[in-house]
């Protein structure tokens, strides 16, 4: 029953992911220029370069025509090549993902070792000098920007203190080293994991306030059983379930990059390149990253599906 429900759900993801694209496809037609409009301010190329560029890459055919076979070539693994480097989409986004997953990896390791611990202390000592103290530090870090905590972490730690580096992931013109490496990671997932951790704190916090007042809570406390084994046996794991959900939302997002944290601290991944396509119209690259957090999307939804089962084993997939 659980394969058929697995089925079912990649099956439903088809007509998601063609609906997505195809919205994005359209979209990128309607904007001024196109997906030719890093040409049009260039002076070395005419309008009738442009219109043989058109025709050449199919742009004056209709749009369903140019995205079933935008369709085609993608489903065949052909992305697309970049217009400004000329390179194959998939190899611009195989070079940045390494240093995304490298980032975002260790900030959503960092923001769950402090979220679950301080939400579960913070609901089980409800209205204590903790709680109050967590609460406040949860609504800042949730309402502080990105960009701005970045720009703060940078004036605190790399100019008035200069313990880490502002920006990049390597000093340029010396060895690899994972010290180096370490010291510039440090700014951007903390301030990352920040953010992140702020919103788990919360919605742990209340998923736990609601589970332990249910009744089956006061029947194992009744029992006599320890409170460690109440909290993370019998509360935690019920707990953990709408937890569990925001983080499968925010995976397919963490791949493609926290686009305000790979800007401020000049990250070079999924974000940033995300952001530099854009700015350039480098459609071709914002087609294939659009398309890979789509399927993320489906793809983490499932995940999560599985682990509800494992948590919570009255959830069936009939």
């Amino acid at each position: 029953m659980r394969y058929t429900f697995f089925l079912r759900r990649l099956l439903s993801a088809i007509p998601v992911m063609f609906i997505i694209t195809f919205a994005t496809f359209v979209l990128m037609q309607m904007l001024p220029g196109g997906p030719l409009a890093a040409y049009e301010n260039n002076p070395e190329i005419s309008q009738e370069d442009i219109q043989r560029l058109r025709h050449e890459m199919g742009l004056d055919r209709p749009i369903p025509v140019q995205y079933w076979a935008w369709l085609k070539n993608f489903v065949h693994g052909d992305w697309g090549y970049s217009f400004v480097t000329k390179r194959p989409v998939l190899q611009e986004i195989w070079d940045r993902l390494p240093n995304t997953l490298y980032l975002t990896g260790f900030s959503l390791i960092l923001a769950l070792i402090i979220a679950i611990p301080v939400g579960i202390i913070s609901a089980t000592r409800q209205y204590s000098i903790f709680d109050h103290i967590t609460t406040t530090l949860t609504y800042v870090g949730r309402s502080m920007p990105v960009y701005y905590s970045g720009l703060l972490l940078i004036i605190i730690f790399s100019i008035w203190l200069r313990w880490f580096p502002s920006g990049g992931m390597y000093t340029l013109g010396k060895e690899f080293s994972i010290i180096d490496s370490l010291r510039h990671l440090f700014l951007p997932m903390v301030s990352l994991s920040t953010l992140i951790a702020a919103k788990y704190v919360r919605f742990l916090r209340t998923s736990m306030l609601e589970v332990i007042h249910q009744d089956y809570i006061r029947t194992a406390a009744a029992k006599g059983l320890r409170d460690r084994v109440i909290i993370f046996k019998h509360a935690f794991r019920n707990a953990a379930i709408p937890l569990v959900t925001v983080v499968a939302i925010d995976l397919p997002v963490l791949f493609a990059g926290a686009l305000f944290t790979e800007t401020v601290y000049s990250w070079p991944g999924m974000g940033r390149l995300f952001v530099d396509s854009a700015t350039r119209f480098d459609y071709s690259i914002v087609m294939g990253i659009v398309a890979a957090i789509a399927f993320l999307v489906v793809l983490s939804n499932l995940i999560a599906d599985v682990i509800y089962g494992i948590l919570d084993p009255r959830i069936t997939y009939s």
